[in-house]
């Protein structure tokens, strides 16, 4: 699976024209499930994600993590993060879950999230969705859990 994260002072995500999810301070977080993830995916990549020191300490390094600062998570499925663009112009969406198996691993990633952190918000899954953020920094990282084939979660 993959995450991108987005260290934001503010975040939102609508469907519809209607608000359905909204954090302040916090990790904006996009969410993509590669053929061959299996949950343990998920919960490796959102171990990582919520101990992944990108918030400034006391001396302004980033030493804290979301869970140090008590910051929002917005969560946001995402499968074109799994593009393939090594050529052409127009990108291979070939190494995306197929969505049952993306929408059952973001549902998973989610609920374990929120089973784990005080505050989570989410996108809908399959939905267009317009996505306002204010990027704090910007700060951003790519993060992945390899896919594995062939292993239960």
């Amino acid at each position: 699976m993959i995450a991108l994260i987005q260290r934001v002072t503010q975040a939102r995500v609508e469907v519809l024209g209607q608000n359905v999810g909204a954090i302040g301070v916090g990790l904006l977080v996009f969410v993509c499930a590669e053929r061959g993830d299996v949950p343990a995916n998920g919960d490796a990549l959102l171990k990582r994600v919520l101990a992944y020191r990108v918030f400034g300490d006391e001396n302004g390094r980033m030493n804290l993590s979301i869970q140090d600062v008590n910051g929002g998570l917005l969560i946001v499925p995402q499968f074109t993060l799994a593009a393939d663009t090594r050529s052409g112009t127009r990108p291979s969406f070939s190494t995306a879950a197929e969505p049952q198996s993306a929408r059952e691993l973001f549902e998973r990633f989610v609920a374990r999230a929120r089973a784990s952190h005080a505050f989570v918000q989410a996108g809908v899954f399959g939905a267009t969705m317009a996505v306002a953020l204010i990027n704090d920094g910007p700060v951003t990282f790519w993060l992945r859990s390899a896919p594995m084939e062939g292993k239960s979660g």
